[in-house]
């Protein structure tokens, strides 16, 4: 009897064992795949920063955040050790293709191919109407194409948990709460002066604060974007290792041009 009890364990471990190893091989495997499907996306990035020269401010703004998305994307690469970093590494580079496509838009080029959708890009929104208004003492302006006025791209989706929509702006007023990973108490009203109202905007500032932009918007079918870079959704990669995914912005806050467009 104690050899059979003996024989039953000896099993158990050997079956514990095994079923570890293939666990192991099976997380090996995924980071591969999902390494070499980032390294696919960086790759076609790095090809592309490299070949433009910017002609005017609001193309300068978005290579400069497409080549930050770049090194941005490469250092996750490095420290990638599980799927889920090699993934955010990907969404990084899919972001500087974003820009990428915003900046030969600006200067009159053909956006080329189509980039795949952005994690949370359907929740944000477009612009889709020229909106100037005055908070805290300035001017603010957004802008569903590029202009002297409205240099700086936005992607669209979240940014410290809210939602940004996609469009040109006149300056980069969702970087306050990407630099602080928080927004200021009159986030609300600027969004709400923004947008209210806006088409594109399928949600009130309610929901903006909440960080539930979606509730409120028709998702349809969003298959592949891309098309037009000043209404293309973005997103927000995520927190890892204390960088937002959208926090690579190297735009600044120069508004590149003032309100001469307006």
């Amino acid at each position: 009897m104690l050899w059979w009890l003996i024989v039953i364990v000896v099993v158990c471990v050997l079956a514990l064992l095994y079923l570890r190893a293939e666990q192991n091989k099976r997380n090996a495997r995924e980071l591969e795949e999902a390494q070499a499907d980032a390294r696919v996306a960086i790759e076609r990035l790095g090809g592309q920063v490299y070949q433009l020269s910017p002609r005017n401010e609001a193309a300068r703004q978005a290579l400069a955040d497409a080549s930050e998305r770049y090194n941005a994307a490469g250092g996750q690469m490095d420290r990638a050790n599980s799927p889920i970093h090699a993934r955010l590494a990907k969404q990084t580079a899919l972001e500087g293709l974003y820009y990428i496509r915003a900046a030969r838009t600006a200067m009159q080029m053909d956006p080329g191919p189509p980039v795949p959708a952005l994690d949370g890009q359907d929740i944000a929104g477009h612009v889709d109407e020229l909106r100037v208004v005055e908070h805290n003492g300035r001017r603010i302006a957004a802008s569903p194409a590029p202009s002297p006025g409205t240099p700086n791209y936005h992607p669209g989706g979240r940014v410290a948990g809210r939602p940004v929509p996609a469009g040109w702006y006149s300056e980069p007023w969702w970087k306050p709460a990407l630099i602080a990973g928080a927004w200021g108490a009159g986030a609300a009203l600027l969004f709400t002066s923004m947008f209210a109202g806006m088409a594109g905007v399928g949600y009130d500032a309610q929901a903006f604060e909440d960080g539930t932009g979606e509730a409120a918007l028709d998702h349809g079918d969003q298959g592949e974007i891309g098309q037009d870079p000043g209404y293309d959704p973005g997103q927000d990669s995520g927190d890892w290792g204390g960088s937002e995914g959208g926090g690579y912005d190297s735009g600044g806050f120069d508004s590149g041009g003032g309100f001469d467009a307006f």
